[in-house]
């Protein structure tokens, strides 16, 4: 399914022009419009999915399959010192789009790219928690 009103929907099956990396049946890879670095891409699924929580296990196995893909050839295109894979989720995770897609964002030595956090800490209480919640629906 595709959604009338949705850019990245309208991006990846060429309604509106763009620059591509790679296309295949599944996905189009266009350079961001405001890349982080030289050779920031984003893998964009052809059909509608607002975010992971709806991306089925077809096109999710086939999006990190093609990002392999293109990591490999802008690291060697490119000669990349290191290179960040990123997908949010949700406004409060910095999506700003939604429908699902992944960045791939090329890192080089001395670049601005901001893209961590400050490790935390965890008890060994907490983790069985979470995973007394979690792990049941992991399906």
């Amino acid at each position: 399914m595709k959604k009338d009103d949705c850019i990245f929907c309208k991006l990846a099956n060429g309604v509106i022009p763009t620059n591509s990396l790679y296309e295949d049946d599944v996905v189009k890879v266009i350079f961001d419009a405001g890349p982080a670095s030289s050779g920031h891409v984003l893998i964009l699924p052809k059909e509608h999915f607002d975010n992971v929580y709806a991306l089925d296990d077809d096109t999710a196995a086939h999006v990190f399959q093609v990002a392999v893909k293109v990591a490999k050839a802008l690291k060697e295109g490119l000669n990349l010192e290191g290179l960040n894979i990123v997908q949010n989720n949700g406004e409060i995770a910095g999506q700003t789009v939604f429908h699902f897609h992944m960045h791939i964002i090329p890192r080089y030595k001395g670049d601005t790219v901001n893209v961590g956090w400050k490790p935390g800490e965890v008890t060994d209480e907490e983790i069985e928690k979470i995973k007394s919640l979690v792990c049941p629906r992991i399906k």
